[in-house]
């Protein structure tokens, strides 16, 4: 009897249950078009487009928040992630280029290392993390505001400690965002699947920095 309440007091709510489901199934999904969009941008040798990347980037994400309760917010989610799959691909090339496939191999495999890692260890303690977001969010756009700025400064430094920084912000946020799932905070899985989707993305891009630093 004591084992059977073990079991049930551990047991997920099925909303809950749910949420998670959509969202890893969702995820999944937009890895993959934005794996087969940076392919097609490496294919057709698309350029590096710095800054301009974020006009469409804002403009989807916006229309992501406005129909997030709806189907059509599932469009927007592929146009985001198609999107940043794309300017992902020039990345990869310049990486393929001066470090070899070894660094992007590696890269991801951080990446997913980290994900997993990050999530499971909510998953697994059920840590309540609410009180982190203020923190993080201010971080992230901290860290956001200093990485455009550095475009133009070019200090070798302060793009090293942005991109430690981003980094270790974006696997807070992941661990955030699987807390606010599990506790009741976040009910809507498109919002938590794009929230895991940029985090995934700004981990890859962050490794691919830092190991390929000697050549960048």
């Amino acid at each position: 009897m004591a084992y059977d309440k073990a079991i049930v007091s551990t047991a997920l709510d099925p909303a809950v249950t749910k949420v998670l489901r959509n969202t890893y199934l969702l995820l999944s999904m937009t890895l993959a078009f934005s794996a087969a969009m940076s392919w097609v941008a490496i294919a057709v040798n698309a350029p590096f487009m710095g800054l301009w990347m974020l006009l469409p980037y804002i403009g989807c994400l916006w229309m992501v928040e406005k129909n997030k309760n709806s189907t059509a917010g599932l469009f927007w989610v592929f146009a985001l992630t198609g999107w940043m799959g794309f300017t992902l691909g020039p990345i990869i090339s310049f990486y393929l280029a001066t470090s070899g496939s070894e660094t992007i191999m590696t890269a991801l495999g951080g990446t997913a290392l980290i994900f997993f890692a990050c999530s499971g260890y909510v998953l697994i303690t059920r840590k309540e993390l609410s009180f982190m977001s203020g923190f993080l969010m201010t971080g992230i756009i901290v860290a956001f505001v200093a990485a455009i700025a550095n475009i133009f400064l070019q200090i070798q430094g302060l793009s090293l400690a942005i991109s430690c920084i981003f980094l270790l912000l974006s696997s807070g946020i992941i661990m955030w965002q699987t807390s606010a799932i599990i506790h009741g905070g976040e009910r809507n899985y498109i919002s938590a699947t794009v929230t895991l989707y940029v985090m995934l993305y700004n981990i890859f891009t962050s490794l691919l920095h830092l190991l390929g630093l000697s050549n960048d």
